[in-house]
């Protein structure tokens, strides 16, 4: 079965972990109430002038996606969490820094609105 909505996806995981990304999703929403969700590459997304962020659940941690400017932007908050180019690593046995999370996703909603913004100049 294709999974279709958040919730859909959220409720494959243990309960502790569906109450981490439900609180996760909470905070991505308050931060960005305009945003849209929708299943994008089999992940949870919330949309806004494009893809704003994505969270995804693993065995050991939930993947938080909010793009290489943001990882950048933040870098040194998240340097005590395993990440990459586009992608931060909350472990299971820490707390997630839903501040943080709040901040960087309201970081995005700036920079995709203002690409937006940017877009609709050129046209």
């Amino acid at each position: 079965m294709d999974i279709i909505t958040i919730d859909e996806y959220i409720a494959t995981f243990p309960t502790e972990i569906q109450e981490r990304m439900q609180t996760l999703r909470k905070t991505i929403k308050e931060a960005a109430p305009k945003a849209t969700e929708k299943i994008s590459w089999e992940m949870p997304t919330f949309v806004l002038h494009g893809n704003l962020v994505h969270f995804a659940g693993f065995k050991n941690h939930i993947g938080f996606y909010p793009a290489p400017s943001a990882i950048e932007a933040f870098k040194d908050e998240l340097s005590a969490y395993k990440n990459a180019k586009g992608s931060v690593q909350f472990p299971h046995t820490k707390p997630i820094p839903y501040e943080l999370v709040s901040r960087i996703v309201k970081f995005r909603v700036d920079e995709n609105t203002r690409f937006a913004q940017e877009k609709a100049k050129k046209k």
